[in-house]
């Protein structure tokens, strides 16, 4: 899967708002070659929250264990929730950080190496091995963010 193929993906999800920041649009030179999706069907930020799931092209300071700085690398970080985090690693998000885990592995699906304690996961470089379990959580994020949406809309919180 190419970074392109992936935003154009999740970009066609229902009431997603995807950001890409770039040179003279006011963003920080760090998100530059990034990608943000939010459920956003107003096609505004939300005030509270944060995205379902990012595309990140670089290593930031205190992140760089998955060695983004290798040529054609990126991480694709999901907000899948709980129930999958465990389903994916065997064990609860607060246990992650506790166990061993190369990072820099392409095409697996492994724990987010700053948000795991989070739950958020990550796949480096998503191919063949790790293509259908990286859509899979993409649209599991996505619904997520959708029901989080719905309950603040009911709730009248913004």
């Amino acid at each position: 899967m190419t970074m392109d193929e992936i935003i154009d993906w999740v970009s066609g999800l229902d009431g997603v708002l995807t950001l890409r920041p770039a040179p003279g649009d006011g963003t920080p030179e760090t998100s530059w070659g990034d990608t943000f999706f939010y459920y956003a069907p107003d096609g505004a930020v939300p005030a509270t929250g944060q995205p379902f799931a990012t595309i990140v092209t670089r290593d930031q300071p205190g992140d760089g264990a998955s060695r983004l700085d290798r040529p054609d690398t990126f991480r694709v970080n999901m907000a899948a929730g709980r129930e999958a985090f465990v389903r994916w690693t065997g064990r609860a998000p607060r246990e992650a950080a506790s166990v061993e885990v190369d990072h820099g592995v392409t095409d697996a699906v492994i724990p987010h190496p700053v948000y795991g304690a989070a739950g958020w996961l990550a796949v480096v470089n998503p191919g063949e091995r790790a293509g259908a379990a990286t859509r899979e959580l993409l649209r599991t994020a996505h619904r997520l963010a959708r029901a989080r949406h719905e309950r603040r809309t009911a709730s009248g919180t913004p």
